[in-house]
């Protein structure tokens, strides 16, 4: 019988996926490095659990990888990482889900661990039969819908060059974690696709204007899974790059910072003093995270557009959705689900289009509250 196993369960995404799998009626196993954290978080939830189906938890850690791998006993089993920042600590619980030859999906944001993803995991995850789904939070499974979307309705029309932005509409106060994400991704190398090829280039290396609603709204550079997945789905495509509203009308300074940056990663200190910027830029982190109350004044907003080889414009996407936050975790939950029930169409490392097809992928997120607009 398939489980559900979440690493880092009681960090801030990680309780906010307990919850959604509990609420659902799953029982997944909790794991963290807290046992007293976990049994708290345990009582909390399966208050709540509907019919009997409590949640249940384990003690591991990231540092004693045989913690976490004697845990995972088959390969219906999926694990659900929200351990970040990735690019640090991700690898550990990827490796066991591959050798366990099980099903493994999380919320990276982070170029260098979604680039490893893609490339470095993919023959083995092959060999054994892992199905591993990365990077299907609010950045950047949206995305991939979108240009979807896009390939579906425009390749036929000539359809070459596709362009994601992600904006927050509302009050964003961002977690811990993703400030020390924000200011590690920002010291590594990141990814477009151009020109048919996977290019390294540094972080906010690009800006581009996006037209949502009445107003203009500039997003920095950042490789998103987009970058290895939509050209899987239409070999036709030449370019995809990605890009991130994290600084608004400051996007044109703060791509002149990350040269600064890119520069200047291997001073002693300068990690530290970046991930302090970042505090600041994006609004302090409040405590672990955002608030209920907070999270529910904030919309999710995601633009695709696509062009011919010329440039020419050829349509756009826009899907709008809960905060950050809430869509990260319904998407890391309803892909858990999918995995669990053996719904994925291949093995290896996937795309969320590779993994369940459009049609369903367009169903789970409507289910979810992300819908096209306009």
């Amino acid at each position: 019988m398939a489980r559900i196993v979440v690493f880092g369960a009681t960090g801030y995404t990680g309780r906010l996926v307990a919850r959604d799998l509990v609420r659902g009626g799953a029982a997944p196993l909790l794991v963290g490095r807290s046992s007293a954290a976990l049994q708290e978080l345990v009582e909390d939830l399966n208050e709540s659990a509907p019919g009997g189906r409590a949640a249940t938890f384990e003690v591991a850690d990231l540092t004693r990888p045989a913690s976490l791998r004697r845990l995972l006993h088959s390969p219906d089993d999926v694990v659900v990482s929200a351990v970040g920042p990735y690019a640090r600590l991700g690898s550990v619980a990827v490796e066991a889900a591959i050798d366990a030859g099980c099903a493994y999906a999380d919320c990276s944001g982070e170029p260098v661990f979604i680039r490893r993803m893609f490339e470095e995991y993919g023959a083995k995850p092959r060999r054994t039969g892992a199905r591993l789904v990365p990077a299907v939070g609010y950045d950047f499974l949206p995305g991939n819908l979108a240009g979807a979307l896009l390939i579906d309705r425009y390749a036929a029309a000539g359809l070459s060059r596709i362009q994601v932005g992600y904006f927050v509409t509302g009050p964003f106060g961002p977690s811990s974690g993703t400030v020390a994400s924000a200011a590690g991704v920002m010291l590594d190398p990141s990814t477009v696709y151009r020109g048919g090829h996977v290019v390294t280039e540094r972080p906010g290396a690009q800006v581009q204007d996006f037209r949502v609603g009445d107003e203009e709204v500039s997003g920095l550079s950042l490789g998103g899974s987009e970058v290895f997945a939509l050209p899987r789905l239409d070999p036709a495509l030449s370019d995809v790059a990605v890009y991130v509203g994290w600084a608004g009308r400051w996007s044109r300074a703060a791509s002149a910072a990350s040269s600064v940056a890119a520069g200047a990663r291997q001073v002693p200190g300068f990690g530290a003093a970046v991930g302090a910027v970042f505090r600041t830029a994006l609004g302090g982190a409040s405590g672990e995270g955002p608030a209920e109350h907070i999270r529910a004044r904030a919309r999710s907003l995601v633009v695709a557009e696509g062009a011919d080889a010329n440039g020419g414009a050829l349509g756009r996407i826009t899907l709008e959705g809960p905060n950050p936050y809430d869509l990260t975790a319904g998407l890391l939950t309803w892909t858990a689900r999918m995995l669990s029930r053996r719904a994925e169409r291949d093995v290896g490392t996937l795309g969320p289009v590779d993994a369940f097809g459009l049609e369903a992928l367009v169903s789970g997120c409507l289910a979810l509250g992300l819908a096209e607009i306009d």
